[in-house]
């Protein structure tokens, strides 16, 4: 494929491709470096894991300028025999396996044999080894192919020191981008070391850093204990150890495997074992971030993204809004575990993984309820005048949650009672609507009195059901249909919808306030007669007319032709009926009445015809116009040119997102690619819209922008850049219990502290992790602020040194006051505020939304496109 792509790449006067040659080793060896070292914690790891392959007990990390001038990792191991000198550094050459197959059990951290050698690519690199049954040591350098170029004997005691110098300087790219960004790799490394210390039981690790010719700074210090709880209390503090529980792993549950699809009966036995300890579930005891979260599989630092979303899924279903401290190694069988992903071997994939996964979560879920407080219901209920209530003692009691044994053996007892709960329930609301209804009946009299046509329609349908009340009966019974008769009033059913009928054209009748005999339905009215022919009618006489009031008006006869459709449509009890079997109301008048009346109709319309029938002269004229087939082809020309450029100026639109919440992403990309900053004070204002939202074009294009929310975001960011939080001075002194490399981080940026309102004092004399004391606490009426928001401003820092940010708490406290001076829906603006809301929204670096997440400009329409369409 790749000669295909070379012959085609060249120019067409070659005749010939070029040939395909392998890369020189050299060029390999550059290329496939880059890939292994990718950054200062991938450097420094691999050296660690080196040192604890060898059997070391004791292991110093030496840093210069955060690693940019040195990497240094010595060991007290098993040190390097002599005869393994000219391949310590060479590409895939390791003592750890020998095939393929070996990798099934393999048990050490590294086994490829490309770490050092590829170091040696990137670095200068000199290794100074002494082996346990060797007289002296050896000091060897390296060039960048990883062959030897000095070796001198050099006194040092059994171990091996590594010294890297110069990280990256054989790729000035990324050595460039690596000095810019080292204090953001300077922390991820020590996280990745925080790992090895935990989990290296019986191995003292020490780190430490120097700036320039300053004091030696530690950042990580282990005692080599052989237990992992005193390694955490050792990294992280006695404060965060009494915060932990331990881990203790229980089969999945029932719920939880149905959840992740699994067999509970067929569930593997002694797949996993899961050890460790995670923090409590009380607000308070975890993180504001997830910077303390450490897993294992078979004792290897790993990044399992799905046993990482299980765990804070669980946890912030007791607290929403912390992230737990967790440290779990997963030990499984080295045949069900494979390592070899990744370059960093960071992925590892598991059998049984679902498995793995209902595991963690029912034995969370279990840990995490001992302690929880249960909220109890209020079992009182509201009577019909809004007063409590109190159920029974049998009703009261909370349902059962019983697993279905079978139609056969179900609880009587127990539906009764949620029967008897539900049926309260719905009592009491039914007699809160009914006296709801009979207090708005009360208030409005008027509404009570029907109108003349109701009342003809009303005495017309009662007319009608009286007669047909026993047929309907009978005729439901016979089709297998149980009605009770009772329930069903026609005048109340015609009730409902005599207020549409008179406001609806032709009075047209509600489908949803009839009810013909359909089976769920309470009424009973048929259309069918006793005999059941489908053609029948209703055989109303002019008595009836008469007696009930009713006349047969054309305002009435305009109603029941609707009303014809309809149940010819909906309420035939055979759907296959044709238009020649409708049932329709008819009456039986003389037939005398009934030609009186078609002769006044026609006369009529005869009156109504001859006001509109006359002759009308009309004068016809001949006038000559000038034609010319060559203007008309070029008016055609012009007019097809001009559609052509229009329409080229239309292919591309620039907004496509609509205005809605699944699409607010793709609505703020476009708006962030389509308009500048300096685009905001040309647009111009058309007006405001329901005292809440200014409408403004920019060339084309009309805009919809929220006065409220982007007034909010402008004041939101101006208090964020320019507001200095006052502190509140604290009687003594406290220790902040901060790890080496946050104590660092917290010294290097206390002008961001100062201004979020923490003030501290430094002893530089003072044993690390003890150097820095909190004497000043921010404090603003009501929002109090303390050391959890000191460690959340120190992760942010970790990821952007230098850079001013403000704890999510301030930022709360922040959007809360500018919401409050913002200016309010419902306030109107003239021109020139409008004009200042607009031009303050190219004045901020974010003004797609407000500090709540509610947009505040959307894209409404191109008049463009408009007016061509």
């Amino acid at each position: 494929m790749e000669g295909g792509r070379a012959g085609r790449a060249e120019a067409p006067g070659e005749q010939f491709a070029k040939a395909i040659k392998p890369i020189d080793r050299k060029s390999v060896h550059q290329i496939c470096s880059g890939q292994v070292v990718l950054n200062l914690c991938t450097a420094v790891k691999e050296l660690v894991e080196n040192s604890i392959d060898a059997g070391a007990t004791s292991i110093e990390v030496k840093l210069k300028d955060y690693g940019v001038d040195l990497i240094e990792v010595s060991d007290n191991g098993s040190g390097v025999e002599e005869e393994n000198f000219a391949g310590l550094t060479l590409k895939h050459y390791t003592s750890k396996i020998r095939d393929f197959s070996d990798l099934i059990r393999v048990e050490t951290f590294g086994f490829r044999g490309e770490a050092l050698s590829s170091l040696c690519a990137l670095s200068d690199v000199s290794i100074c080894t002494c082996h346990k049954f060797a007289k002296v040591g050896t000091r060897l350098v390296f060039d960048h192919g990883g062959k030897i170029t000095l070796q001198t004997p050099y006194p040092r005691p059994p171990g091996t020191t590594v010294s890297v110098q110069h990280l990256f300087r054989t790729l000035p790219v990324r050595h460039k981008e690596f000095q810019r960004n080292i204090k953001k790799e300077y922390a991820k490394m020590v996280q990745i070391l925080q790992a090895y210390c935990l989990i290296s039981t019986g191995v003292r690790i020490n780190c430490t850093n120097q700036i320039g010719q300053g004091k030696k700074q530690l950042v990580i210090s282990t005692c080599g204990s052989s237990a992992l709880k005193e390694n955490i209390g050792a990294i992280f503090g006695q404060k965060q150890l009494h915060s932990l529980i331990p881990f203790v792993q229980l089969p999945p549950s029932e719920a939880v495997c149905e959840e992740y699809g699994l067999d509970s009966s067929d569930m593997p036995t002694n797949f996993y074992t899961i050890s460790g300890f995670v923090s409590h579930c009380d607000h308070g005891v975890g993180r504001s971030t997830p910077d303390r979260q450490f897993f294992f599989i078979n004792q290897r630092p790993c990044d399992p993204v799905k046993v990482s979303r299980v765990v804070n899924e669980v946890y912030h279903m007791y607290n929403r809004h912390q992230y737990p401290f967790i440290v779990l190694d997963i030990c499984a069988d080295s045949e069900c575990v494979d390592i070899n992903v990744t370059p960093d071997k960071r992925q590892i994939l598991v059998q049984e993984e679902k498995f793995l996964l209902a595991v963690l979560k029912t034995s969370l879920i279990e840990m995490f309820s001992r302690d929880v407080n249960k909220l109890v219901a209020c079992k009182n209920l509201l009577d019909a005048d809004g007063n409590l209530k109190a159920l029974s003692q049998e009703e009261a009691q909370p349902p059962r949650l019983e697993m279905p044994r079978g139609p056969s053996t179900q609880a009587p007892r127990d539906n009764a009672k949620t029967s008897v709960s539900i049926a309260k329930l719905r009592e009491s609301f039914s007699l809160h609507r009914a006296k709801e209804a009979a207090v708005h009946s009360s208030e409005n009299p008027k509404q009570q009195h029907s109108s003349p046509k109701q009342k003809k329609l009303l005495t017309f349908f009662s007319v009608l059901d009286s007669p047909r009340k026993k047929t309907c009966s009978s005729k439901e019974a016979e089709g297998g249909m149980e009605v009770d008769s009772s329930r069903f009033t026609p005048s109340k059913d015609i009730k409902k919808s005599t207020d549409k009928i008179d406001s609806e054209c032709g009075g047209t009748l509600a489908e949803s306030d009839l009810s013909f005999g359909t089976p769920g339905s309470s009424g009973c009215l048929s259309y069918e007669s006793v005999d059941g022919s489908p053609n029948a009618e209703f055989p109303v006489s002019q008595e009836d007319f008469q007696s009930g009031g009713l006349e047969p008006s054309g305002e009435f006869w305009g109603a029941e032709c609707e009303t014809d459709r309809r149940t010819k449509r909906e309420f035939s009890p055979n759907t296959g009926t044709s238009s020649q079997s409708a049932k329709r109301f008819k009456t039986h008048l003389p037939p005398a009445q009934i030609a009186s009346s078609s002769e006044r109709e026609g006369v009529v319309n005869d009156a109504l015809l001859s006001q509109y029938d006359v002759p009308v002269e009309v004068q016809k004229r001949t006038v000559p116009l000038e034609f010319s087939m060559s203007v008309l082809k070029n008016r055609v020309k012009q007019l097809v040119q001009q559609q052509q450029k229009k329409a080229e100026l239309l292919s591309y639109r620039k907004f496509r997102a609509k205005i809605s919440p699944g699409e607010n992403k793709m609505a703020e990309d476009e708006l962030r690619k389509e308009i500048r900053k300096e685009m905001f004070p040309r647009m111009d204002i058309i007006g405001q819209f329901n005292l809440g939202f200014i409408i403004a074009k920019l060339n084309s294009d009309l805009f919809i922008i929220d006065q409220h929310a982007s007034d909010e975001k402008y004041n939101f960011e101006m208090l964020q850049a320019h507001t200095v939080l006052q502190g509140q001075k604290l009687i003594l002194p406290q220790i902040l219990n901060l790890t080496a490399v946050n104590e660092s981080i917290l010294m290097e940026n206390l002008e961001i502290f100062r201004k979020n309102g923490f003030d501290f004092v430094i002893d530089e004399d003072a044993p690390v992790t003890q150097r820095v004391k909190l004497v000043s606490l921010p404090t603003s009426k009501n929002w109090t602020f303390g050391r959890q928001d000191i460690e959340e401003l120190i992760f942010m820092l970790s990821d952007s040194p230098g850079v001013m940010c403000r704890p999510s708490r301030v930022r709360q406290m922040f959007a809360s006051r500018a919401c409050r001076k913002s200016v309010m829906i419902g306030t109107a603006l003239n021109v020139n505020e409008m004009k200042k809301l607009i031009t303050h929204m190219g004045e901020i670096e974010h003004p797609w939304n407000c500090p709540h997440g509610r947009p505040t400009i959307r894209h409404i329409a191109n008049l463009d496109l408009l007016s061509q369409e």
